[in-house]
């Protein structure tokens, strides 16, 4: 079981970004005392509930977050597992009247992926926007970006991490490699020479890496993403919460409170500052001073060795949960920027 204070902090910064009404997630968190699998009042049961009650009266957004919400941070049970099965059967009847929203597979040797994308055409390819989020989301909380496709004058495709959702991958040091991978697959119905991520948390963290070997990603915007001494300092790693500990063990495959075996297999996923300073790409980071975590130190690697960063900073925890409205404005505005090529040269 997870710890429900822990869950309750933690999702705020997934509500308020989702534009879940205020009232409907703190009544939620209000009714929720515990996290045992399927009992009254616990995690799942009271968002698949909320959930259940939204579908019925029609309003299948907010009823498919709900149920993302409910098995957040991964599925671990039965009432996890119903509730995600939920959320995807919400989001289809969601989609129904979005013909633009369309499903991408990408299969690689060790498994494979599932997109949602937006704007692929042919006959008129655009530059493409690659979303991903961090190790708790699925794809389908960020389809809504797909719909702005035409407004952004871009391909969106979204998709998620490895062991989240529909990811079939393991994650390890290699997960970059999944990145490339979805720009083949759509190709031939985007201009994938010029690339862009949107890639929060750790996701941020594959796109840097991935930048470092592909010249068809031209910029990269990213709020908390984990880069070098968070993989190789094991007291940092102690002081997580627990929610991202157990998370990171569950997708990489470590024995669920192993500390000392999930910090042997991070222990090399930490770019370094030669791989950093090589990085010919404009890089907007967006950081928070109280960030748990993302260690202080780097943030500091980024500042000494990426040449081309754009910096800023707010004082809150990890996510920004106080700014939200802020950081998507600044999300969006200096992914414009890039492509316009405004960004930090």
């Amino acid at each position: 079981m997870n710890d429900v204070s822990e869950l309750k902090e933690f999702t705020l910064v997934h509500a308020r970004a989702l534009h879940l009404p205020p009232a409907l997630y703190e009544g939620v968190l209000e009714r929720v005392t515990n996290d045992e699998d399927g009992a009254p009042g616990s995690w799942a049961v009271e968002w698949s509930a909320t959930a259940a009650a939204l579908a019925a009266s029609g309003e299948l957004l907010p009823a498919f977050l709900c149920s993302a919400m409910a098995r957040f941070p991964f599925v671990d049970g039965p009432a996890r597992h119903a509730a995600y099965e939920q959320a995807r059967s919400v989001f289809d009847r969601w989609r129904a009247p979005h013909p633009d929203i369309e499903r991408v597979r990408v299969k690689l040797p060790g498994g494979e992926l599932a997109c949602w994308a937006g704007g692929l055409s042919a006959a008129e390819p655009k530059p493409l926007l690659l979303v991903t989020g961090g190790i708790v989301s699925v794809k389908e909380q960020w389809a809504p970006v797909v719909l702005q496709a035409a407004q952004l004058g871009m391909a969106v495709v979204v998709t998620e991490l490895p062991g989240v959702g529909e990811n079939t991958l393991v994650y390890d040091r290699e997960s970059w490699r999944m990145l490339p991978a979805v720009l083949d697959a759509v190709a031939d119905r985007a201009d994938v020479s010029r690339t862009y991520a949107l890639a929060n948390s750790f996701g941020g963290h594959l796109a840097l890496r991935w930048a470092g070997q592909d010249p068809r990603l031209c910029g990269i915007v990213t709020s908390g993403a984990p880069v070098g001494v968070f993989f190789t300092d094991g007291d940092w790693q102690r002081r997580l919460p627990r929610v991202t500990r157990d998370t990171l063990a569950r997708l990489t495959g470590v024995g669920p409170g192993d500390g000392t075996a999930l910090g042997t297999v991070l222990a090399d996923w930490a770019l370094t500052p030669q791989e950093l300073s090589a990085l010919d790409i404009p890089v907007c980071y967006s950081a928070s001073s109280r960030d748990e975590i993302v260690p202080p130190g780097d943030t500091a690697l980024l500042r000494r060795h990426v040449r081309r960063l754009s910096f800023n900073e707010f004082d809150d925890v990890h996510g920004a949960p106080a700014h939200v409205q802020e950081t998507v404005r600044w999300t969006f505005g200096s992914l414009l920027a890039m492509r316009d090529g405004a960004a930090p040269s």
